[in-house]
């Protein structure tokens, strides 16, 4: 397959544009025909994960934060999609790509650019590069934007034990690696700790090193499917990037609840069809990791090192756009407390399963 790399620069006048194609699931873009420096202009990038723009979720919330600097701060904003499986050399020059054009910060989408930032970081030292979901690579110039994502999954788990009739709940992860396994643990003890009785059903798309569960919609509807029909479930919570899209599918195809993941995904255009049957979703503060992120840059003091976003700091935490979540008023209670309990140390919650 020829290697393609698109690399789009976002301004206000295409908001719309780009939220017509993001509402479709598909991207936007377009080569850039001269670099930030040459314009003047000062700029800052992102280079997405599986998926790219348009999955409703986590990549989608990093592209709300560029667009938020954009209008904010004034800056050029660029944008540079994966490609079909592509490998740590595709990522390393995507990375270089983006920091020789001027842009600062670069930063990566995802814990896959690990190896791609620690090689490519020593060799522009005077840019800032920021990694979402990964302290396994450091520097003076990088920057570590990471989250307590235990910690929202055990309100999900809450929520869904509270509002299950059949006292079968599901999970479903992308990808079996320890981030995602972190989502699992959450929500598992969230939902033993509100029912002893309960059960968890607990799916994984693909294993590493296919990262396809973090892409396909069609594998999360089937594995939702599965748990709906088969396991008796009637509450599934999917982290699974774009192919937790399928599990709300199909969640709203058998009059179930789905809970989303990353973003409020209530207010996902792409998911509108789908939108009264998400409960609520589990929310990562990536939007403003990002936006803070460039802010530091553009105002001369770079953030770097371990930036953690938790309960305390509002980083995760549980969506309430649902009119009809807002409604339920015990399943509010349990989980306030239980954010208040974990805010004030008495719930310490698990990161592994």
């Amino acid at each position: 397959m020829r290697r393609i790399t698109r690399i789009a620069t976002v301004g206000i006048a295409s908001a719309a544009l780009a939220l017509s194609a993001t509402a479709c699931g598909g991207k936007k873009s377009s080569d850039t025909s001269s670099s930030p420096s040459e314009s003047g202009q000062k700029s800052a990038a992102i280079a997405y994960d599986i998926g790219g723009r348009g999955d409703q979720s986590f990549n989608d919330a990093a592209y709300a934060g560029l667009k938020k600097a954009e209008t904010d701060l004034k800056i050029k904003g660029a944008e540079a999609e994966p490609t079909d499986g592509e490998g740590e050399a595709d990522k390393v020059q995507r990375l270089t790509e983006l920091a020789r054009k001027g842009n600062n910060p670069v930063i990566g989408v995802g814990f896959a650019y690990a190896p791609a930032i620690k090689k490519v970081a020593p060799k522009f030292p005077d840019t800032t590069f920021g990694i979402i979901d990964d302290t396994s690579v450091t520097g003076p110039n990088i920057a570590n934007l990471v989250f307590n994502e235990e910690q929202g999954s055990y309100l999900a788990g809450v929520a869904a034990a509270k509002v299950s009739k059949t006292g079968t709940v599901g999970f479903i992860g992308g990808v079996e690696v320890p981030l995602i396994k972190k989502f699992e643990a959450g929500f598992t003890q969230g939902v033993k700790d509100t029912n002893p009785n309960a059960k968890v059903l607990s799916a994984y798309l693909t294993q590493p090193p296919n990262f396809d569960g973090f892409a396909k919609p069609d594998l999360g509807k089937a594995a939702a499917l599965g748990q709906l029909d088969a396991g008796g479930a009637d509450v599934v919570y999917a982290a699974a990037g774009l192919a937790g899209s399928g599990a709300i599918e199909a969640a709203s195809s058998k009059g179930k609840w789905a809970i989303g993941v990353d973003s409020d995904q209530y207010n996902q255009a792409g998911l509108a069809k789908y939108k009264d049957s998400i409960l609520t979703s589990v929310t990562k503060d990536v939007e403003d990791s990002v936006f803070n992120l460039v802010k530091s840059v553009q105002d001369g003091k770079p953030t770097t090192g371990e930036i953690r976003y938790g309960l305390d700091k509002d980083g995760v935490g549980l969506a309430d756009s649902n009119p009809k979540y807002k409604e339920m008023a015990d399943v509010i209670a349990a989980v306030e407390k239980a954010k208040a309990d974990i805010i004030g140390k008495k719930i310490v919650v698990k990161t592994q399963p």
